[in-house]
């Protein structure tokens, strides 16, 4: 067993591929007081604003690195439908984005809840909306990817969801949070290597 140095500038983490190749028997949709709303060719500043407010926490920031044409030629695809999950009052608590291109593959890829909302059993309903969603389509194959940065209970979720792992990979990247991308308090399970250890 060996252990492999990470610069202090970067993290590590361990990647989970998991898939689902068979429609899931239908099954109730569990109640929540959110709404699913379509986004239609979100705007880029809303798409990178709920993006932020879901994934901070968890150190989401791939979109947030890509320029306004990059991100605008994968949300704005016809084969990429994104979803904004509202509240009661219509405001976005959530995000929803399956990606068809590769069809007769969807890639769940992204989904979350703010952080205020973890913890209720809403990802239940969202992932029964997402599941729902997906396979209407001429699917074969639903997948999904998760990492150790992501919630503790994620990777059982999606087990309990249906999906099975079938690979996993090491992603190395610079920390998005000294290149001033996401906040320096975000992921606090993430400590930053950037100071000094006190005594």
């Amino acid at each position: 067993m060996s252990l492999t140095p990470v610069a202090n500038d970067q993290i590590a983490t361990i990647v989970t591929h998991l898939e689902m190749r068979e429609r899931p028997k239908p099954a109730p949709v569990p109640p929540a007081p959110l709404r699913l709303v379509p986004w239609k060719a979100p705007a880029l500043d809303g798409y990178r604003a709920l993006f932020r407010r879901v994934g901070e926490p968890w150190l989401w920031f791939s979109r947030l690195v890509m320029g306004d044409k990059e991100l605008s030629a994968i949300i704005h695809d016809p084969a990429v439908e994104i979803y904004a999950v509202t509240d009661a009052r219509g405001v976005e608590v959530g995000l929803l984005e399956l990606d068809f291109r590769a069809m007769p593959d969807c890639e769940l890829a992204f989904f979350g809840l703010i952080p205020e909302l973890n913890g209720r059993g809403l990802g239940r309903w969202l992932m029964a909306q997402a599941k729902a969603l997906a396979w209407r389509k001429d699917v074969t194959r639903f997948w999904v990817h998760s990492c150790t940065l992501d919630s503790p209970s994620a990777l059982g979720f999606y087990r309990k969801s249906g999906f099975t792992p079938y690979k996993r990979e090491v992603e190395i990247f610079a920390d998005p949070r000294l290149a001033g991308l996401l906040s320096r308090e975000a992921a606090p399970h993430v400590p930053l290597l950037d100071q000094p250890a006190t005594a």
